[in-house]
Parts: structure tokens; C-alpha cells; sequence
């Protein structure tokens, strides 16, 4: 069971437990969005009052008619009394479609207010967080679930308000009316609520499951789409899509069952309301027939009597739709709540400002959260100059991935310092630190934007001058100009329409334009061809210019030059020196050259 499951199913388990007022608790959690919007709230609850006002006076009006209108002599009185109710009812359409308007810009706002923060918060979360959690559940967070709230607030809030205040409006003129008649629907009233309630908690726990089948399968095909030339290429879409069906036929029967127990409930409503309607007048004929009651009073209270039955029942409906709510809520909580592993100190040290970056790690020695038996790093001591370039060797698994990642402060060491500019990183704040490193990864990200946004990716709105600076001494400049539209021009997701090399210097176009101190080359020119790696490797030539810099490499001729090379086995250093120095060594670099160059 993943993490953010079992968070949820105790999470329920606690809320089971609890009232009704703390099963709906997770909704507080929109409390402060709503309270940002005051004067549309409040507005907002004005135009509600003045439509349940509007409705309530409808009653009033039939009593008078009945009572005093159908008669000759009262001919002006009953066209007076019709005029009223065009006027109430033209006050209820105004007062409704305001309602409408305010409530549903309520919902969208902070609908809107609500993805914002929790993309935010998902940006700064740390790379362990991903590492227990795949990004299509996530995504299923933000999206399916604050779309759930959104519905709820534009549309279930507003009929759940509204009927709110019908109902103990309608009831309050119901004493009004008749005190007695008024006990005898109290009487049926516990009959009506008390299987609301008991379907609540059911209707709740069904919700939840739903939603996260549903994330489930979201996240299974998020991650097989964003694999789709390996998946055709090892012709698994037989089995992907059986699978996703599996997914979301479970989807939908999580779905039915939690859609079966509404319809369930609102069966049952409707029935014991219609039941207790009847029941109310038949004994409310018996009192006009007996002469203790006018018809016009027996039919304002059997009105107010159907507008709190109705009201109730619509309540019963959307009291579903809140649970939903309140569970999309609860889920979006928990992601809000989850605090990045890394963050930035209260009050950070500065680095210096004539940092050339140099950068130290001592004694350090780190395990992986999802591996803590097993040492990424094992008391590892390195100090590396202003302006020196470093290569890292070694073979998978050593090592030399954990030193960008400890560098980038994407882990802490759990032993040991890591050190830039002689300030202990963890010390220092995030932004300040990342913008010290400009970083060319192995997996080149480039997004589906245009050329000119994804060498700026980090920089803002860097003058275009700039920009074509950096492709220039990336080698990029000339097959950006051949391509239609040249800087302007749409890339598609990862980049599909550039070759390889394109998009290697692409990213060293977007280090270079970074103006960092720092740069950490990884895996740079694997997988290209001669012509290709030829081109990169001139184009990281321009990008080392006066910089520190750090390279992984398992293709030696990229690091042949560098001023050092370390060598890493099993976390630990092994090696170090220059190429000529460790060749004659006779080690593992040396053995790891022969295999190389004799090749």
C-alpha cells in the first residue's frame, strides 16, 4: 500500500469515529480561500436571504386569496394580490440569478485559488516525496479532486444553502401558521433525517473509494503514456490497455455502489416526505371541516410544509455531493500537509558574494530513504577548486549521480557536510544555493513550449539577445534558425521532433544562459553519435569557460582533459588524479581505459 493510501484509510478510519460536524471537517481546510473573497460571499448571502425571503412570501399571498379573494365584491383585491405576485416573483428571478452568478464565481475562484497553491506547494516537495508517490496520482489530486470541489461550491453549496435557509425559514412559519399542525410534523422530521445521517458515513467511505480507484487508474495510464514509444515498441498495448480496463471498471464500481447508496437514500426521502404531506392533510381537513381552521390557513401551512419537505429533500441529495467534497478535500489536505524533507533555514547564511564556487564535501555518508540499509556514499572527503573541472567515474551504482544530487541539495548527508563557497549548504537558502549550479542531466527535459522558452527555463524573460548568445556557444543557433519559425517555434512534449544532439544543446544553451558558477554535467554526451558527440563536446568546451565544474561520464574520452578524475566504487573513492596519472597507476580507471581505447 503506497503511502498517500494509507495516510487516507487512517485518516477515515479517525473521521468514522467522529460527529458530523468532524466528518466534514476536511472542508474547514477551504475556510481561509473562502474568507479571501468576503464581499463576494457576503453578497452573495444577501441575494440567498432575499430569494428565500422572496419564496416564503408566496404562502402568505395564497392564504389571502383563498381566504379573502374568491368572492365578487373582492374582485380589486384578488387583481391587487396577483399584482404583489409578479412583483414577488420578479424580486425571486432577480435575487436567484444573482445568487447563481456569485456563488458559482465563489466556486471558480476558489477552485482556482486552490490549484495554484497545491501545484506550488508540489513544486517545492522534495524528490523523496516522488520517489513514494507516482506524479499520476498526483495529478488526479489536482485535477479530479478540486473539479469535485468546484462542483460542490458553484453548484452543491449554493442548493445546500439555499434550502438551508427555506427550510427552517418554512419551518418557522410553519408555528406561524398552526402550532399544532406544526408538532405533528416534527414528529415525522426524525423519520426523515435519521437515514440521512446513517447514510452519510456509508456514502463517504464509498466516495473515497472511488476517488482513489480512480487515481489509480489515472496514474497507470499517465505513466504508460508518457512511455508510448516503448510500450509499441514491445507491443504491450494488449495488455496496458487490459489492464486500464481492470483499473476502470473498478473506477466504476466504486462509482455505482457509492451512486446506488444515494439513490437509495433518496428513495427512502422522498417517501417518508410524501407520506408525511398526506398525513398532514388529512388532519388538517379535518380541522377546516370542524371550523378550527380556515382552507387559506391549511393551505399557506401545507405550502410551507412542501417547501422544507422539498427542502429536505434536496438536502438529502446534495448531502452526498458535500461528503464527495469533503473527501477531495480531505486528499488535497493530506498533499498540502505533506512538508518538504528539504527546505530552506528560518534565517539562511548568504554565500559570498565573490564566490567563485568552490565546493567541499567532508566525511559524507548517505543512504537513499528508499534504500537505508544500503550506502550511496560511504565517508566521502572532496574539495574541488574554483574554475577546476572534475570528472567522475566509476560504474552504476557508485556514487556519482548522489554527488549532483547532495550538491543540488535534493538530500541532506546523513553524515558529513557538503560545502559551496565555504557556506554548509543545508545552512544556506534553497533558491540562492540552486542558482549557483546550472545543471545538464543525463534525461534532457524539454517541454512542449517554444524554443526560445525552453533555453530561458529558470532565467524569466531573458532579452533575446541573451538567449542567442548561449545557443550560439551551445552550437544551437544555426539548426534553430533551419527550423521553421526558428526561436519561436513549438517543440513537442520532450522534445520528440529534435535529434538527440538538438537536444543535448538545447539544455547547455539553457546552462549557459543560467550564468552559474556551477556546472554539473551529467552523462552529457552518452547515446549520440560521432558527428553528434563532436558538436556537444565543443559546445561544453564554451559552457565550461571560466566555471567549476563537475562531470559523470562513463565514456572516458569526455573526460580525458579534465584537471582531476575521481574514481568512485560502491561509494567510496577509489581513485584520483589526472588520466595520465591514473593510467600508469595500474588500477580500476587504468582497466577501465584499456577496455575503452582498445575498443
Amino acid at each position: 500500500m503506497r503511502a498517500g493510501t494509507k495516510i487516507g484509510t487512517d485518516i477515515e478510519t479517525d473521521i468514522d469515529k467522529k460527529s458530523r460536524g468532524e466528518k466534514l471537517k476536511p472542508l474547514r481546510a477551504l475556510k481561509p480561500y473562502v474568507l479571501n473573497h468576503r464581499g463576494m460571499l457576503i453578497a452573495a448571502l444577501i441575494a440567498l436571504i432575499i430569494a428565500a425571503a422572496a419564496t416564503l412570501a408566496v404562502p402568505l399571498g395564497v392564504r389571502r386569496m383563498i381566504d379573502l379573494g374568491f368572492s365578487s365584491e373582492n374582485g380589486g383585491f384578488i387583481d391587487k394580490y396577483f399584482g404583489m405576485m409578479i412583483m414577488v416573483g420578479l424580486v425571486l428571478a432577480v435575487s436567484s440569478s444573482a445568487r447563481f452568478y456569485l456563488v458559482t464565481w465563489l466556486g471558480e475562484r476558489i477552485v482556482a485559488d486552490l490549484r495554484t497553491d497545491v501545484f506550488t506547494h508540489l513544486t517545492r516537495l522534495s524528490p523523496s516525496f516522488y520517489e513514494k508517490t507516482r506524479s499520476g496520482e498526483v495529478m488526479s489530486r489536482l485535477t479530479a479532486d478540486t473539479t469535485q470541489i468546484k462542483s460542490t461550491i458553484g453548484a452543491g453549496a449554493s442548493v445546500a444553502l439555499r434550502n438551508t435557509v427555506l427550510f427552517f425559514g418554512a419551518l418557522v412559519m410553519m408555528f406561524v401558521t398552526s402550532i399544532k399542525l406544526s408538532f405533528l410534523v416534527f414528529l415525522a422530521i426524525p423519520l426523515i433525517i435519521l437515514p440521512l445521517f446513517a447514510y452519510g458515513r456509508y456514502v463517504r467511505k464509498l466516495s473515497r473509494k472511488a476517488q482513489d480507484t480512480l487515481a489509480e487508474a489515472s496514474a497507470y495510464a499517465a505513466e504508460n503514456l508518457s512511455a508510448v514509444r516503448t510500450l509499441q515498441a514491445f507491443t504491450n498495448e494488449k495488455h496496458v490497455v487490459t489492464r486500464f480496463g481492470d483499473e476502470v471498471e473498478r473506477s466504476f464500481a466504486a462509482a455505482r455502489e457509492r451512486t446506488g447508496a444515494r439513490a437509495g437514500l433518496t428513495a427512502i426521502a422522498i417517501f417518508l416526505i410524501f407520506a408525511s404531506i398526506v398525513g398532514i392533510l388529512w388532519y388538517g381537513a379535518g380541522e377546516v371541516l370542524s371550523g378550527t381552521m380556515t382552507g387559506g390557513r391549511l393551505g399557506q401551512f401545507v405550502l410551507y410544509t412542501v417547501f422544507a419537505a422539498s427542502a429536505l429533500g434536496q438536502l438529502s441529495e446534495v448531502w452526498g455531493e458535500i461528503q464527495q467534497a469533503a473527501g477531495s478535500a480531505e486528499r488535497l489536505t493530506e498533499l498540502l500537509n505533506t512538508s518538504p524533507e528539504i527546505k530552506s533555514p528560518i534565517n539562511p547564511v548568504e554565500f559570498p558574494e565573490n564566490g567563485k564556487g568552490q565546493i567541499a564535501f567532508r566525511n559524507v555518508t548517505f543512504s537513499y530513504p528508499t534504500r537505508p540499509d544500503q550506502k550511496a556514499l560511504d565517508d566521502v572527503s572532496l574539495e574541488i577548486k574554483p574554475g577546476e573541472v572534475v570528472a567522475i567515474v566509476g560504474p552504476s551504482g557508485a556514487g556519482k549521480s548522489t554527488i549532483f544530487n547532495l550538491a543540488l541539495r535534493f538530500y541532506d548527508p546523513g553524515a558529513g557536510s557538503v560545502d559551496i563557497d565555504g557556506v554548509p549548504i543545508d545552512k544556506a537558502d534553497l533558491g540562492a544555493l540552486r542558482r549557483k549550479i546550472a545543471l545538464v542531466p543525463q534525461e534532457i527535459n524539454i517541454f512542449a513550449d517554444s524554443i526560445i522558452e525552453n533555453i530561458r527555463y529558470g532565467t524569466g524573460n531573458m532579452p533575446q539577445a541573451k538567449v542567442e548568445a548561449a545557443a550560439r556557444a551551445a552550437l544551437a543557433h544555426d539548426f534553430i534558425e533551419e527550423i521553421p519559425g526558428g526561436y519561436a517555434a513549438m517543440l513537442g512534449e520532450h522534445g520528440v521532433n529534435l535529434s538527440g544532439g538538438q537536444r543535448q544543446r538545447i539544455a547547455i544553451a539553457r546552462a549557459i544562459l543560467h550564468e552559474s558558477p556551477i556546472l554539473l554535467l551529467d552523462e552529457a554526451t552518452s547515446a549520440l553519435d560521432a558527428d553528434s558527440e563532436k558538436k556537444v563536446q565543443e559546445a561544453l568546451e564554451h559552457a565550461m569557460e571560466g566555471r567549476t565544474t563537475l562531470i559523470i561520464a562513463h565514456r572516458l574520452a569526455t573526460v580525458k582533459r579534465a584537471d582531476r578524475i575521481i574514481v568512485l566504487k560502491e561509494g567510496r573513492i577509489i581513485e584520483e588524479g589526472t588520466h595520465e596519472e591514473l593510467v600508469d597507476r595500474a588500477g580500476t580507471y587504468s582497466e577501465l581505459a584499456a577496455l575503452q581505447f582498445s575498443s
